[in-house]
């Protein structure tokens, strides 16, 4: 018997069963080794709290909350810094006297997959985007996709998918702890580092000045077209805290595609959805076949309420006309519109494509399937 407990939960415990701070537990958590014995004699108050002096170590980050109209309509645009959302995977660079490391968002160590991201003798911790491509021309999430989670990188790979990091944030530099201190001033401190050091791995992320809300909303309709992600907003006087401070920062991603597709396949979720058919494949009409068929373009499990959930699993039970072990073949009738961010080529997929991010944003009762969307207009997307 296997037991699943989360890292965040985990943390939780040990503060509170031994009245500490999470955050001090935070920052020693990725550089811990079984059987945790540094950690449980500082938790005990037998030893100092088991800092890797002089070794890179991951930093909890601080995360950004989606920007809502209503949230829109309350900003004071003269106190954000606003910059560019890049399509790519948040990452720490840490580097101290005898070491440097790449890490994931959640703290994986990923430096083997990307040997151009070296040390240039420095000391700091720097928050920012890796991408692909060059810095003038930043290539698809997809190309970043063939490098991840790769053990081995080839010559090759290195040539068609060079990685680089966009740089926003600095946390701490030769020894000193940067994170109380306001963006502003953290900014500043970054802009010096790279002129100083200038790392051929890096570059800096640029600021964007709109002179008001409505000029904001105008490159934000723009980033679609131009192949960015969204917008960031940050305020200008905003220290570096751990975890997703309401207020602070904010993103804003470009909006959303959609499509209208037909329920075909359907599957029982997980947790408290395992006694529902949650997890649902849909299908857009191939025209080039004759007659055209109906061909599977992606999966969702999410967007729908609890009520439309019900309602989603009384279909699938009353129109079931094959079963596929856990997986129900389903009588091709209801549309789904789905939302998501991007279409991408796909050698995995029948239809030849992938969604980015797929989503149920609203069930067609009303629309005959017959009327659905054709893989030709999704591919028109990629």
């Amino acid at each position: 018997l296997r037991t699943g407990v989360s890292a965040r939960l985990a943390k939780g415990a040990l503060a509170k069963t031994f009245s500490k701070d999470v955050e001090d537990i935070e920052q020693v958590w990725h550089s811990l080794d079984k059987p945790y014995t540094l950690l449980f004699e500082w938790l005990e108050g037998r030893a100092s709290l088991p800092l890797a002096h002089g070794s890179p170590s991951f930093r909890p980050l601080m995360l950004a909350h989606p920007l809502d109209i209503k949230d829109f309509e309350a900003l004071n645009i003269a106190e954000y810094q606003v910059e560019w959302k890049w399509d790519g995977i948040r990452v720490q660079i840490s580097s101290r006297t005898n070491g440097f490391k790449l890490f994931s968002r959640s703290g994986d160590d990923i430096s083997a997959s990307f040997p151009e991201i070296r040390d240039l003798d420095f000391d700091a911790t720097l928050d920012g985007e890796l991408l692909v491509g060059k810095s003038d021309i930043v290539a698809p999430f997809q190309n970043l996709q063939q490098r991840l989670n790769r053990k081995t990188v080839t010559k090759k790979m290195l040539e068609l998918y060079p990685a680089f990091i966009r740089l926003y944030d600095v946390l701490d530099l030769n020894g000193e702890d940067l994170r109380a201190l306001p963006l502003i001033e953290r900014r500043s401190r970054l802009e010096e580092w790279i002129v100083e050091v200038n790392p051929i791995w890096a570059d800096l992320s640029q600021i964007v000045n709109p002179n008001s809300l409505e000029d904001l909303k105008t490159m934000w309709s723009s980033t679609r077209q131009e192949g960015i992600e969204g917008m960031m907003l940050k305020r200008r006087d905003s220290p570096y805290i751990a975890g997703r401070p309401k207020g602070f920062w904010w993103k804003w991603k470009r909006s959303a595609l959609t499509a209208d597709c037909v329920l075909i396949y359907a599957q029982r979720g997980s947790g408290k959805r395992s006694s529902y058919y949650s997890d649902y494949t849909f299908a857009a009409w191939d025209e080039t076949k004759t007659p055209r068929e109906l061909v599977p373009v992606g999966k969702a499990y999410s967007g729908f309420t609890n009520e439309e959930l019900t309602r989603l699993d009384h279909f699938v039970r009353h129109n079931t006309v094959q079963s596929f072990g856990p997986v129900k073949q389903l009588k091709p009738q209801l549309v789904l519109e789905v939302a998501f961010d991007a279409v991408q080529k796909s050698t995995r997929h029948k239809s030849g494509i992938a969604m980015r991010f797929p989503r149920i944003s609203r069930i067609r009762w009303d629309k005959p399937f017959n009327e659905a969307d054709t893989l030709q207009f999704l591919q028109q997307l990629i």
